[in-house]
């Protein structure tokens, strides 16, 4: 079983090679590695090409954001399953995709799997600061403003080319949308695999002061409506209320 993992990245000097070797650490061997750059002119590239040799697929071209960089990841994917890892992120473990290949393997009817991340400081990779579990995830929840973790989630290729990618009229929550649709609209069978899978640098797009909150749960909103699924203001920022429960982990 290949599996197919995407990294996009624009000026991601200092992180990149970090992301870079965890993908390459992995003790599954069967992985198609490809990055998407955005023309960066900060180094990035040169130290992409460090790696040429043991990365699968390199583009580097001007894109419409994020998003639209990811899609064109998944376009030239080959892999049976498809996944993320974002430019400031790593892997928690060397056996992570050899866990979720083999889960795939042993549940035939499985299209995709969620997991857990945790937050770290960058001065202090160590130390986790605040833990996020897809354990108690269920597809209702999305109208509470609640996803599972988006880096660790891994899906069927079939199903991108089938259902879509990424919607890059949103700036922050196209992923919340995508996963509307594949989970919920289109009731994917999904396992959670109890494994933390990725350590994330804190400080995101999505969660950098109050501003990205507005503009990420007015996103979410619009994607809901967009999929059929009703939710309100109230409803989604109900969920900051729980949010403190992931710092206590």
């Amino acid at each position: 079983m290949k599996i197919s993992i995407i990294t996009v990245c624009y000026n991601s000097s200092k992180t990149i090679e970090k992301t870079i070797q965890s993908v390459l650490a992995q003790t599954y061997k069967n992985i198609e590695y490809i990055i998407v750059d955005g023309l960066s002119n900060d180094g990035t590239i040169e130290i992409i090409k460090k790696y040429k040799s043991k990365i699968t697929k390199i583009i580097l071209e001007k894109d419409k954001g994020m998003y639209d960089a990811l899609n064109k990841g998944f376009a030239i994917s080959s892999g049976n399953i498809v996944g993320i890892l974002n430019a400031d992120d790593r892997f928690a473990a060397n056996d992570i995709i050899e866990k979720i290949a083999n889960h795939f393997i042993q549940n035939k009817n499985t299209d995709c799997i969620i997991g857990d991340i945790a937050f770290v400081d960058k001065n202090n990779p160590n130390k986790i600061s605040r833990y996020y579990s897809s354990k108690n995830f269920k597809p209702s929840k999305f109208a509470w403003g609640f996803m599972p973790a988006h880096p660790t989630f891994y899906c069927k290729t079939k199903y991108f080319n089938k259902l879509g990618g990424y919607k890059i009229e949103f700036d922050i929550a196209s992923d919340y949308e995508l996963l509307i649709r594949f989970l919920k609209v289109h009731n994917l069978k999904f396992d959670y695999l109890n494994l933390l899978m990725v350590l994330m640098n804190k400080g995101g797009k999505s969660t950098s002061g109050l501003q990205s909150t507005f503009k990420i749960n007015n996103e979410i909103k619009s994607g809901c409506k967009m999929n059929g699924v009703y939710t309100n203001y109230f409803m989604l920022y109900s969920k900051y209320l729980f949010k403190i429960f992931e710092y206590l982990k």
